[in-house]
């Protein structure tokens, strides 16, 4: 008996840190769950309050346990008694708890339950920790609970922040916690170190299902290390929050390892996961994200896009429509208008502002000063793709005034560089352009990362605090797709208008001089129609004057003066 009694011990210990890849379930019986270390539990929770859970079998070695408990969008509560109370339950979609052993202590009970009207799956798990191991949110000052191993996020639609607790290091069952603030040498818990981590779910995927198996991957330290985007690395120095961009529909997990470098032991956090929308608000759910006013704008954009792909050199003066967008952000920035609205206006203004350097172009025909322009939105293009990789997530450029310079700088050198072949230049805009805006428009009905090339850029310039967000984003097979689509319109538009372009004048002619010199050939050619034709303004009078003799009374027939006596 007491062989079989070591072995059951040595395989305890041999599963303690890594998360099993066991499921279970349902209940073991009536209002009683029970749990296994490292063993996945399915279970759904229902009003009243509360079920009670237990582990049985501690193994002697073990110093801590986490819990958690995860679900989609509707809240659970786990606490570590009957009664709640504010620092001895966690509620939430993804909370948990830390138990700190005491001596001989083999059996664990805490409660779980719901406040919801509606039945709850969720899926929990309980790691096992050994007294080398740190203890996540054991430094805990700002939140509830004592020790806090949770992660708490927020969301706009700019960008999402997640805060946790500082880590305290380990130590063994019966023994006190190690001070948090009593010095900041190597023996004490500033030498830990935290590493962030990313994970995104399948792109246009909201199930249940799908979340509940991903979170799987997202618990253990192995695991995470494997699976997941290790997005940056905090000491204890620096603030425990973290910022990125805002992914409304897409799903992101995010986890914390704190890292303990003297002993080389590690634990994680509990991860918390968002889609950045509410799957229980009306309009402009995480079901419909896509707003009417954006479909319609970004269709019609597509259309005007996709023409200026192919036959863009010819009639190039539409292309300037795209100064919209930098009418965009300041009626954003300086005006507290609607988003309907917002769009309205900017459709407006940018068709303002494109007929105007058309008018410009058209009446004196200056070409250098529109080739500028049409060169800064393929540069302002660029710049977007430089920063949309890798190297947009750089701490040197989370300073704005680094970021807007360098980001300036090559979005003007592209002008510069073309400015010895102004056609080549507006053949490629066109063509590179016009194609991204069929992206765009692909964006707003099946959603895609590479919308966010410029999205980025425009949160960065409407928000002041969006500097301090990683801009990563997915690249899955949609994205491959897509980008595939947008090459390939691409390299057609520019290579169809290359090859009929050959032979040509480099530019359309200048309209107000072909105007002048075919109003001179018709004063001096007698032998043209045109030239019996009477001037513009002599044509508009008789117009107007027969529009004035539809409103005049007609005067009656037979004599009206009266008779001399």
């Amino acid at each position: 008996m007491g062989f079989l009694q070591l072995l059951v011990v040595a395989v305890l210990a041999s599963e303690h840190r890594v998360a099993g890849a066991a499921e279970v379930f349902g209940n073991s019986s009536e209002g009683l769950i029970e749990f296994s270390v490292g063993k996945f539990r399915y279970f759904e929770l229902n009003r009243p309050f509360p079920e009670e859970a237990i582990l049985h079998d501690i193994s002697s070695n073990v110093t801590f346990l986490i819990f958690q408990i995860h679900s989609q969008y509707q809240n659970t509560t786990v606490s570590f008694s009957p009664t709640l109370l504010s620092n001895s339950s966690e509620t939430g979609t993804a909370s948990g708890l830390v138990f700190i052993l005491r001596p001989e202590q083999s059996t664990c009970t805490w409660y779980l339950g719901t406040s919801g009207i509606q039945p709850v799956q969720n899926m929990a798990i309980l790691l096992s920790y050994s007294e080398r191991d740190p203890v996540p949110g054991g430094c805990n000052l700002e939140f509830d609970l004592d020790i806090d191993p949770n992660i708490y996020l927020e969301y706009n639609f700019f960008e999402t922040t997640i805060k946790f607790a500082p880590a305290n290091l380990g130590y063994a069952r019966g023994v006190d916690p190690p001070p948090c603030d009593a010095g900041t040498d190597q023996d004490s818990r500033w030498r830990l170190q935290y590493d962030v981590y990313q994970y995104f779910l399948p792109e246009n995927d909201l199930t249940e299902e799908m979340l509940l198996k991903h979170l799987q991957r997202m618990v253990s330290v192995p695991q995470v290390k494997a699976s997941a985007l290790k997005v940056v690395t905090l000491t204890a120095n620096d603030k425990t929050s973290v910022s990125f961009s805002s992914l409304p529909g897409q799903g992101v997990i995010y986890n914390v390892i704190v890292w303990d470098p003297f002993l080389n032991t590690s634990a994680a956090y509990i991860p918390a996961h968002t889609y950045a929308c509410s799957f229980e608000a009306g309009e402009g759910s995480c079901a419909s994200l896509g707003r009417v006013s954006s479909k319609v704008f970004f269709t019609l954009f597509a259309l005007l896009g996709f023409f200026i792909c192919f036959f863009g050199h010819r009639f190039w003066k539409t292309g300037f429509i795209i100064m919209g967008f930098f009418f965009y952000i300041l009626i954003t920035r300086l005006t507290p208008i609607k988003y309907d609205v917002n769009l309205i206006l900017t459709a407006v203004t940018g068709s303002v502002g494109g007929m105007f350097l058309v008018a410009v172009w058209w009446r004196f025909g200056i070409l250098s000063i529109c080739m500028l322009c049409v060169g800064l939105v393929l540069g302002f293009l660029i710049s977007s793709v430089t920063f949309f990789t890798p190297l947009g997530n750089l701490k040197i450029f989370h300073d704005d005034g680094v970021f807007w310079v360098t980001f300036s700088c090559i979005a003007i050198l592209i002008p510069v560089v073309f400015m010895g072949c102004l056609r080549i230049l507006n053949i490629l805009t066109c063509g590179v352009i016009g194609s991204y805006s069929v992206v765009l428009a692909i964006d707003s009905y099946w959603s895609t990362s590479l919308s966010y090339i410029t999205l980025n850029v425009l949160k960065r310039a409407l928000n002041k605090d969006f500097h301090r967000a990683f801009t990563n984003v997915p690249f899955q097979t949609n994205d491959f797709i897509i980008l595939a689509v947008w090459g390939m319109l691409a390299v057609s538009g520019i290579t169809l208008q290359i090859r009929r372009e050959r032979g040509r004048p480099f530019f359309p002619p200048h309209p107000y001089k072909l105007w002048k010199q075919e109003r001179e050939r018709r004063v001096t050619n007698i032998l043209d129609p045109s030239y019996h034709i009477p001037p513009l303004r002599e044509r508009l009078y008789g117009r107007l004057t027969q529009i004035k003799g539809l409103f005049q009374k007609e005067q009656p027939a037979g004599e009206r003066t009266p008779l001399l006596l």
